[in-house]
């Protein structure tokens, strides 16, 4: 295939995506053009993974001092993403400063790999940066400049990382590509590694690229047009190697469990995830990502899977995910049972975090970082699939891709020879890099409520709505549940706009959610509160704190009067409803065995006797008191707490325009029936704002604002208490 595809070949790719477009690129600078490539190519995870891999042109810029034409490296910049670059996020550098640090290297005291030499070349980039661009050069950037070509991709395929994991990668690089791509063994990311690639290119004209043993694959063009046609068809023949070799039903070994069926697989990780997710988290917590799609399963199922998961991953950009290996359970899903599992994984990460520990000892340098958190990130099941964690929902599911990666990277392995992971000593030199630590330090610290799982029932509207918000901007990751699934759904796009990128609602087993996921609830029915959390585990794998806003008021007849009907419903929904929803979670706290925090919302009207709203008044009275019950029931795992508002007009469901109406009325207060609704809310929050002491209208904000405050740690010695919201409303001051 040769390097540039023509629109035929291009269409009969079976394993990649073409997406160049002329008509796209026309008239863009060359920087522009790099985006384009850089989009176009991490748009496909069978190209590379999230994070993963690395572009670079060289293009003739005018020097911002002189004016005159200078030669300049624009790559990839650290941390970036391929498929969301922008031309913010590459780093550019002088060719010529950067060129001129080899003898700077070469005459070192101890030039060569894994060397404070090797390191401290990096702390050169920035002196090398051309018109004061301050975005970080990556590592990689020695492989890109020192290669002769105007254009260089260097991608992560599982394909082609398939042939640099094989133990006789060497000769099947040359089966697969011939004579135009070479090979270099394993070496870290860095300046040594691009000298290797420098002599190669050199000593041999004729190279459009190297597979880089145990990492990927690195080629070249001096066109970028070109460029790109050529990493496709490279990943594509790759591809299609290992699709001749493929070993059909015997892949891994061949079958030894059976998937279980979608309902049974559902009823295992509602059962299993609170437990597991208490397990791993403690060190700090994490957020789950589940996924038991057919390649996983096939993985999970098979002979072979106790022997792969062990050797662990090989691409760096894996492991740094995934760790050194996966915790892999030999479970049989027919036969035996949740109580078996827990046993099994119980035992199973006791010895997972020997292990590691072990691996620590072992490999450790005298200036290596302390220990990490020694627990998985990544469990296999048979029957069931895969379970990924991290410290949010994005990085979770970025585990689980890796992992993903990892395992078509065994299964081509596999197909082609003999899988064989990074030795040991090299993946820790990549886990605890001292350059990597630095990274980490630098990192803004986490907010208040990050890690956390936080379910908000009545998110539709209101003072529901304003809380997911609140809690949101604080890093929770928010389930938005409601009566009404539309406005629920409503509200957790508006979270997924803010804060992230969702794919939907988690369903079968198979979590696909960002930040934010809006569910239908029905708190008077049990059977509808269990599906939430059912759903809330299926996404996130847990549950930290707990609100309730959802409530319900009646107005009365024009005697005052409600029917039994209304009286119940009143507080069926205020009181019942309320007890359903943490009675429902009891179980789920104590499985987890993670401090929580719930709170409810009552009312002054509970403490505040008043004609017209009996039934109201005294469900929020009783819920005043639940909240007191409650808190002594879920002690000392769980806080329970209340925030009780006082006449909060604005955005409320409760104040339809009839009863807004009705209400101005009442205190004869003029208005104009041409009015809108929000301009009566306005007249009637005003009025109410006047019999306070701060005499100012009461927002759901300002109810979101106690809420988090109740939810957060900051009242981590609070519970059984009730916290007015209401401007100073000296009625409700308790005697």
């Amino acid at each position: 295939m040769p390097a540039t595809l023509t629109a035929v070949e291009a269409s009969d790719l079976k394993h990649v995506n073409y997406l160049w477009d002329d008509r796209v690129v026309q008239g863009m600078s060359p920087v522009e053009r790099l985006v384009y490539r850089s989009n176009c190519l991490g748009a496909d995870q069978r190209i590379t993974n999230t994070g993963g891999g690395n572009t670079s042109s060289k293009a003739l810029e005018a020097d911002p001092l002189t004016g005159g034409e200078v030669d300049v490296l624009w790559v990839k910049g650290s941390g970036g993403d391929l498929r969301t670059s922008k031309a913010e996020n590459f780093a550019s550098l002088y060719m010529d400063k950067l060129l001129a640090l080899q003898p700077i290297y070469r005459d070192s005291p101890d030039p060569g790999p894994k060397t404070p030499s090797e390191d401290a070349m990096v702390g050169y980039f920035p002196h090398c940066s051309f018109n004061l661009n301050p975005r970080a050069s990556s590592i990689d950037t020695p492989l890109h400049g020192f290669l002769p070509a105007r254009h260089v991709d260097h991608m992560h395929p599982n394909s082609v990382i398939a042939i640099a994991a094989s133990r006789r990668s060497k000769e099947l690089t040359a089966e697969v590509f011939g004579d135009e791509i070479g090979w270099v063994p394993w070496l870290r990311p860095g300046f040594e590694l691009g000298l290797m690639m420098q002599r190669e290119a050199e000593a041999n004209p004729r190279l459009r690229g190297l597979v880089m043993s145990q990492h990927g694959l690195i080629n070249w063009a001096d066109d970028d047009k070109e460029c790109y046609g050529l990493t496709l068809s490279l990943i594509e023949k790759a591809a299609r190697y290992i699709e001749l070799k493929d070993k059909g039903e015997q892949t891994f070994g061949g079958q030894k469990y059976q998937t279980l069926q979608a309902d049974a697989r559902k009823a295992v990780l509602v059962a299993l995830l609170p437990w597991l997710r208490g397990q791993v988290c403690q060190q700090k917590k994490f957020i789950g990502t589940v996924q038991g799609d057919d390649k996983i399963l096939r993985f999970v199922n098979s002979h072979d899977a106790p022997r792969l998961a062990e050797l662990g991953t090989s691409c760096p950009d894996h492991f740094l995910r995934t760790k050194i290996k996966p915790l892999y359970v030999d479970w049989n899903p027919q036969t035996e049972d949740v109580g078996a599992l827990k046993q099994k994984l119980s035992a199973g990460l006791d010895r997972y975090r020997q292990d590691y520990a072990d691996y620590y000892e072992r490999c450790k340098h005298d200036n290596s970082p302390a220990m990490r958190d020694p627990n998985p990130t990544v469990i296999l099941i048979p029957g069931v699939g895969m379970i990924a964690w991290g410290k949010n929902k994005s990085e979770s599911r970025v585990t689980a891709e890796f992992y993903n990666c990892a395992v078509e990277v065994m299964r081509g392995a596999e197909a082609m020879d003999e899988y064989i992971a990074l030795p040991q000593q090299e993946a820790f030199d990549i886990e605890y890099w001292l350059l990597e630590e630095a990274k980490l330090k630098r990192m803004p610290p986490e907010k208040d409520l990050a890690r956390d799982i936080v379910v908000v029932l009545g998110a539709g509207n209101g003072i529901g709505r304003e809380v997911a918000h609140r809690v949101a901007k604080e890093g929770a990751h928010v389930v938005c549940a409601d009566l009404n699934a539309d406005a629920a759904q409503a509200t957790a796009n508006e979270l997924t706009a803010l804060y992230g990128q969702g794919i939907g609602v988690a369903g079968d087993g198979v979590s696909a959610c960002g930040p934010a996921i809006g569910l239908g609830v029905d708190i008077t029915c049990r059977e509808s509160i269990r599906e939430l959390y059912a759903q809330t585990l299926l996404a996130y794998g847990g549950l930290d704190r707990l609100v309730v806003t959802a409530g319900v008021f009646i107005p009365p007849s024009r005697d005052g009067q409600l029917t039994d009907q209304q009286w119940q419903l009143t507080f069926n929904v205020n009181v019942q409803g309320s007890y359903n929803v943490v009675d429902e979670c009891r179980t789920l706290i104590k499985e987890q065995g993670l401090p929580a925090a719930v709170v409810l919302t009552t009312s002054v009207n509970g403490v505040v006797s008043k004609k017209g709203s009996v039934a109201y008044d005294t469900s929020k009275a009783a819920a005043n008191h639940l909240v007191r019950e409650l808190a002594v029931e879920l002690a000392p795992l769980a806080r329970v707490n209340a925030i009780a508002p006082a006449t909060v007009v604005q955005g409320s469901t409760m104040f339809p325009r009839d009863r807004v109406v009705v209400s101005l009325t009442k205190y004869a207060i003029a208005f104009e029936e041409s009015a809108t609704d929000e301009e009566l809310r306005c007249l009637l929050a005003d009025y109410y704002a006047q019999r306070t002491l701060t005499k100012q209208p009461i927002t759901p904000g300002d109810q979101a604002e106690a809420a988090y405050f109740l939810l957060s740690d900051r009242s981590g010695k609070s519970t059984g208490q009730i916290i007015n919201v209401d401007g100073g409303l000296q009625e409700a001051f308790q005697r």
